[in-house]
């Protein structure tokens, strides 16, 4: 999976490889270069990006977001909610056929 590239001016200021680092990239760049989260928010190439990964429930939740605030707060509340492995569960269903 190709990373997330966060781009200001044309210079690479910040890498994102999942969610997590995602979370974390944008923590930093809220604070150092806040334009360019929002411009990557704005845009959409954060979400698009989300569902080139198959995270689309946190694409469907940050799409419209434009303020990195909010974004990064919605992602962490995102991450907190804790999920069901569905490879676990595909497995489970066919040990029992």
């Amino acid at each position: 999976m190709e990373p997330f590239y966060f781009k200001s001016y044309d210079r690479v200021v910040g890498i994102a490889r999942d969610v997590s680092e995602l979370e974390k990239e944008m923590s930093r760049l809220t604070r150092e270069d806040p334009a360019c989260v929002e411009y990557h928010l704005r845009e959409g190439h954060i979400v698009a990006w989300l569902n080139y990964l198959g995270e689309r429930g946190l694409a469907e939740i940050l799409k419209g977001v434009a303020s990195p605030r909010e974004a990064l707060s919605r992602i962490v509340e995102f991450r907190a909610i804790p999920r069901r492995d569905n490879r676990s569960r595909r497995r489970a269903k066919k040990t029992n056929i």
